[in-house]
């Protein structure tokens, strides 16, 4: 796989969905460390700069004081050692720990997310991802409640070459679910990716759907294992992980699809999913084609977000 259990495709594909970010303020943040002497201005000046790439007040307090104490321990002067040091926290700060589950027969991905963030593509993009890692995909379309959201996962389906499962509208998801989990196990299909609805709003609503749908899955394969991952969209950055802390709680969900990651300059948001919501980012979306959603790696992202040779245009 190559640096970091990236092949180079993605190590490119990341380097370029992260332009905007690295030299927005990434950028900033590098350029405020190179050069510098370590000392309490600096740290203030770092902070704020944290604070302004949208890593959050608390994240960025708790890194800075992290890098405090690592340097004095390691009587460290310059500002590229302090730089070094900055990488290797930030990536504890994201790492997971453990790997997902996905030695189920079948293995059942549930993708859930408010309309808009980039549900219904990013379960293409993960259908795609591991279609091309081997497995046998097939896809259940669970969003009934919404209008289209079936046609549309059709239309991605046939392009990354996987079959669907499908109701008509307004049909159970749970029963959408079971029936594609029972036809995956009969057909000898590993992998079972499904769409959920994304306006359940409701916690109490959304945790019965759920619980429904995780019975279901149990009830077609016993020896199902069941990952929830939620999408949430780079661009709002902060507000998205506000939003869905409640979600998260009621969803039971296990990891985070974060879109449109090339979208923005600031990014910093993925430096504070799993302090704020307990859970790990397993993809981050990089570009709209299929394959431009790529398994999120703690030390590859902080390479590729303060590079160690300064700017490479």
């Amino acid at each position: 796989m190559g640096l970091f259990g990236f092949g180079k495709k993605e190590k490119d594909k990341m380097k370029d969905g992260l332009e905007k970010t690295r030299t927005g303020f990434w950028g900033n943040i590098l350029n405020t460390l190179t050069g510098s002497k370590i000392d309490d201005d600096l740290y203030d000046e770092l902070e704020e700069q944290l604070i302004l790439a949208d890593v959050g007040g608390e994240v960025a307090v708790k890194l800075v004081d992290k890098l405090r104490d690592r340097v004095k321990e390691k009587g460290l002067k310059t500002g590229e050692e302090a730089a070094d040091q900055l990488r290797e926290l930030i990536a504890d700060e994201m790492r997971p720990e453990a790997e997902m589950e996905l030695d189920g027969h079948p293995a059942v991905i549930l993708v859930i997310g408010v309309n808009g963030v980039g549900k219904t593509t990013s379960i293409a993009k993960l259908a795609d991802h591991y279609t091309r890692q081997g497995r046998r995909v097939m896809l259940a379309a669970g969003d009934t409640f919404r209008a289209a959201a079936s046609e549309q996962l059709e239309i991605w389906a046939d392009r990354a070459g996987v079959p669907l499962v499908k109701a008509g509208e307004g049909a159970d998801p749970a029963a959408v679910i079971f029936d594609t989990v029972k036809s995956a196990t009969a057909r000898g299909y590993d992998m079972v990716i499904a769409d959920t609805a994304g306006r359940l709003h409701n916690k109490a609503n959304l945790m019965g759907e759920l619980a429904k749908i995780s019975r279901s899955v149990k009830k077609a394969s016993p020896e199902a294992s069941l990952e929830t991952l939620l999408v949430l969209d780079a661009i709002t950055g902060q507000n998205a992980i506000s939003q869905a802390k409640e979600f998260c709680k009621a969803a039971n969900a296990t990891g985070i699809i974060l879109t449109k990651l090339d979208g923005t300059a600031k990014g910093g948001c993925v430096v504070a999913v799993k302090q704020r919501l307990g859970l790990p980012v397993r993809f981050i979306g990089v570009g709209e084609g299929i394959d431009d959603l790529i398994p999120f790696t703690p030390e590859g992202f902080v390479e590729e977000l303060i590079p160690r040779t300064g700017w490479k245009h």
